[in-house]
């Protein structure tokens, strides 16, 4: 794992736990698209990583099988929790202190923009 890597982990991990203090989410949401475009992790192996890092104990079945199937980077799962425990401390510090109807719109904006994002890399491929 190169040094940049290693940023751009701790960057995933506390984006994550910031969304997740704010705005009750982060695994998903921002870790499986972050790996996907940041570090050209497949989608499968994101996926698996980000359930690594919520595993105990929501998660472990499911981690259980993206391991067996080499689709978790226990490394990147281990720096990203670290990150994101301290990014959910501040982002719910945050949250809780501006009006409830400007988390909800920030929110609804992330959203938004995910979910276009990962349309838009993947639409041409679908019809192909």
């Amino acid at each position: 794992m190169t040094t940049v890597d290693f940023l751009m982990l701790i960057t995933i991990g506390v984006l994550a736990g910031l969304m997740s203090g704010f705005v009750g989410v982060g695994g998903g949401i921002l870790i499986v698209p972050g790996l996907v475009f940041l570090l050209g992790a497949s989608q499968l192996q994101a996926q698996g990583t980000s359930l690594a890092v919520i595993m105990l104990p929501v998660g472990i079945f499911g981690v259980i099988n993206y391991y067996k199937a080499g689709h978790v980077n226990v490394t990147y799962a281990a720096v990203i929790a670290v990150a994101f425990v301290i990014g959910s401390y501040f982002g719910s510090k945050y949250a809780l202190k501006i009006p409830e109807h400007k988390v909800k719109f920030f929110f609804a904006l992330f959203l938004l923009y995910v979910g276009i994002k990962m349309l838009s890399s993947s639409w041409g491929k679908m019809f192909s």
